[in-house]
Order: structure tokens, then sequence, then C-alpha cells
């Protein structure tokens, strides 16, 4: 790439760090900031329009940064289209030359782009603080794992928690839980949020149009540009099929009758690409096993609840998997390991800490005299396995607490579990 090119491209990024906008603050913020006395490159990872260029934004803010001590480039420019990585040593000789501090930090969104980028991370990775946004599999592929491995900090920013949907909308949390009148306000607050899901822009510009336009663009530019185009439609088949059987059981070969993909590898290779760019996440059946936990069917989530509900077939059973994939999601904001339970009766979700499973959930959008007995003794069936005492079920809107066969079983609404939940 020429250098005049490149430097023109520079000199204009610059500024897209000092917008002076407001920001929506995430909460993963002082979790990535608590990284910094480890002196390494930390690696933000997650699906596209997810708000990571924004989470530089307030990194930065947080720090206090003058111009000249961060410097900031987006590869996902399309003026970089021919950049490769015998440009690198530009960057470098374009903050001599503007006198960046020694120290800088420095922000760089969409890396993955760049063949062979890695290996310049490591050799600039002791010189400066140095911060990287990915969107795909690229950024978490084998090879820049053995080069990086021990040496990154990696994180995941998922879409808006509730708590952060909350305040995009302006809403105050101040006395909710005494106050009856902001209870009826996060009601209504939350099934916006089920219907619309996280992602940032759909959620402040209120409009839900964007999913799909968002969806297609990683679908394609994620997904189906890595594969021959005679299996597109193939692959958009096994969208809709895991978008509309959010929290089911998965069996490949199944599936692979349905999409009419025959070879069970590629089709694999499909499911794999989804789950690297963050759309979709399977988890195991619990088993002492690993191997029976590889060869049991998983089950699969989705990252954003507005995807399901935009680009799934709907059915009257959506608002259960809906409020089950929500929960999910919280999960894994919180860093912890999923599994499913599955033996006489289930139970939705297992929370394993180290060697041991520490928590048993379930999830229903109703408790009431037909599902009452089999939601409750999913739940104590799998707490007697694991001699757990104490067991969730989480509801829309139902509440109370009740000793059941010698177990303690809280029932309580999912928006408010998300709200006291700590991440």
């Amino acid at each position: 790439m020429k250098r005049e090119d490149l430097y023109y491209v520079l000199f204009e990024q610059q500024n897209k760090l000092n917008e002076k906008t407001e920001f929506v603050n995430r909460e993963i913020t002082e979790k990535v900031l608590s990284f910094f006395h480890l002196k390494l490159p930390i690696v933000i990872t997650g699906i596209r329009r997810a708000g990571k260029s924004t989470l530089l934004n307030i990194i930065k803010n947080k720090l206090n940064l003058k111009e000249k001590e961060y410097f900031y480039i987006d590869f996902n420019d399309e003026r970089l289209v021919n950049f490769s990585i015998e440009d690198f040593q530009k960057i470098l000789d374009f903050m001599d030359e503007q006198s960046y501090a020694k120290d800088c930090y420095f922000f760089i969104d969409e890396i993955q782009e760049v063949i062979g980028w890695e290996k310049w991370i490591d050799r600039i990775k002791g010189k400066f603080n140095i911060f990287i946004t990915g969107s795909n599999s690229k950024l978490l592929s084998k090879e820049i794992s053995t080069i990086l491995t021990g040496r990154s900090i990696n994180v995941i920013l998922y879409p808006f928690s509730f708590r952060e949907f909350l305040d995009a909308k302006k809403i105050n949390l101040k006395d909710w839980k005494l106050d009856t009148k902001v209870q009826s306000q996060l009601r209504k607050s939350f099934s916006e949020f089920a219907s619309l899901g996280g992602i940032p822009k759909v959620i402040i510009d209120n409009d839900k149009r964007l999913l799909q336009e968002n969806y297609e663009n990683i679908l394609y530019r994620d997904i189906v540009k890595r594969f021959n185009k005679n299996i597109e439609k193939s692959i958009k088949e096994v969208s809709v099929f895991l978008l509309s059987n959010v929290s089911k059981e998965l069996s490949i070969r199944s599936l692979s009758k349905i999409v009419n993909i025959k070879n069970l590898s590629t089709l694999k290779t499909i499911l794999d690409m989804f789950e690297k760019a963050f759309v979709f996440f399977f988890i195991s059946k619990y088993n002492f096993s690993v191997k029976k936990q590889i060869q049991n069917p998983r089950k699969v989530y989705c990252i954003d609840s507005g995807f399901i509900n935009e680009m799934g077939f709907k059915f009257s059973e959506n608002k259960g998997w809906i409020l089950e994939n929500i929960v999910f999601l919280e999960l894994k904001r919180k860093g912890d390991e999923i599994y499913y339970f599955s033996e006489k009766k289930e139970c939705d979700f297992l929370i394993r800490k180290g060697a041991k499973i520490k928590a048993a959930i379930q999830v229903c959008y109703n408790i009431n005299e037909e599902n009452r007995d089999r939601e409750v003794n999913g739940l104590i069936e799998a707490m007697n396995k694991f001699g757990l005492m104490e067991g969730l079920i989480l509801t829309y809107d139902h509440e109370e607490q009740i000793i059941e066969k010698g177990k303690k079983i809280i029932i309580k609404p999912v928006w408010k579990w998300l709200l006291e939940s700590n991440i």
C-alpha cells in the first residue's frame, strides 16, 4: 500500500475516538481495565455490531488519554483493503513522524482482516499497551493461539445485558426493589428487551429492521463466503433451523437430512463457523464421561433474542425459548461453564465450578398445574444427583419459595434475576 494513501487514512481515523458522543457504559469495562497491570495485549472479540469500537472509546475516556497518547486504526475501512503485513512498519513510521508518546495505547479494530497480523502484534507487544478487536473465527484460529497463548488476555463482548438495555433507555433503577411503579416499568422494558434483543444500534435507534441487515451481514461475511457458492442455500437453511430451534437438542445426522447436506464433516464445519462468529452456542449434556458428552446431542442457543424473533419461525412456544436463551446469555456473560441435564427427567442448566456442579437452573415461561410437577421434579432430580440443597426456577413473572422433598426451590422472575446478577 502506498505510504501517502495509508497516512491519509490514518490521519482521518484518529478523529474516530475523539467523537463527543454519549455512550452506554458497558459492564465489562472494569474487568478489561483490571488486566492493565499484566502488560499483555487485550483481545476483545464478539459478534459484529456488539459495540467493540464503542468499548475502545469508553476505555480511552476512562484512561483520560489525550491526543498522541493513543493510536487508533480500523481495518474494516475499505480503503485499507490492500494493506498487507509489510505495511505495519509504515504505521510505526507514521507514529514517529507525528510524535506519538513512546508508551502510547494501541486501539486496533477488526485486525483479523490482515493476514499475518499476529506476528506483528507479537513483535511490538512489549512496547505498547495494546487493545485488539475482532468479530470472527480468524481471530481465534489455532495458529494465532499458538503464537499468542499465555501472552494475551481474551475477553468476549456480548450484546447489551438487561441492565445495559435499561441504561440505553435511560430508565432509572433507583429503589427498584421497593417502588412498585418502577417494577411495572421494568416488566414492560423486559418484554421489549426480550423482543428486540441487545444489539446496541438496534436499541439506541429503536429500529428492529436493523436486525435482519446485521444478521445477513454476519451470515455472508463470516459464514457463506468461506464455502462454495453451491451450498449457500443449505447454509441459510441451517441458519433458519437453528434460529427456530433455540434451546432444543441438536443431532448432526437429523440436521443433515433436513438441510440436505450429506457430508457430515461439512455440516460440522458450518456449525463451527457459526459458533466462532459468535452467532450460535452449543452446550453438552453433562456426563462424567467426556466421551459420552461428545456423543450426546447438544443444545443450541443464539447470541441475541432479536435475531430469533426476526429471522426464525415463530411458534407458540417461542416465549419460553426466548426466556431460556436470555438466561443462557447471562450465564455466558458471567463466564460460567454450562451444561444441560437429562436422565429420567430434565433440567435446563447445570453450572460447573472446577470439578463440581454448583447450581441447577430451570427456566419456564409460567408455572401452572400442567407443568409444575415436570419443572420441579426435573430440578430436584438434578439437585439430588449433584448434592445440591437449593435450586432455581426462572419464570416470566412468577415468584415464590417452596420446600419440596427437603429441597429449597426459589422461583423468581427472569427480569429480577438479571438485575440481581453480578457480572
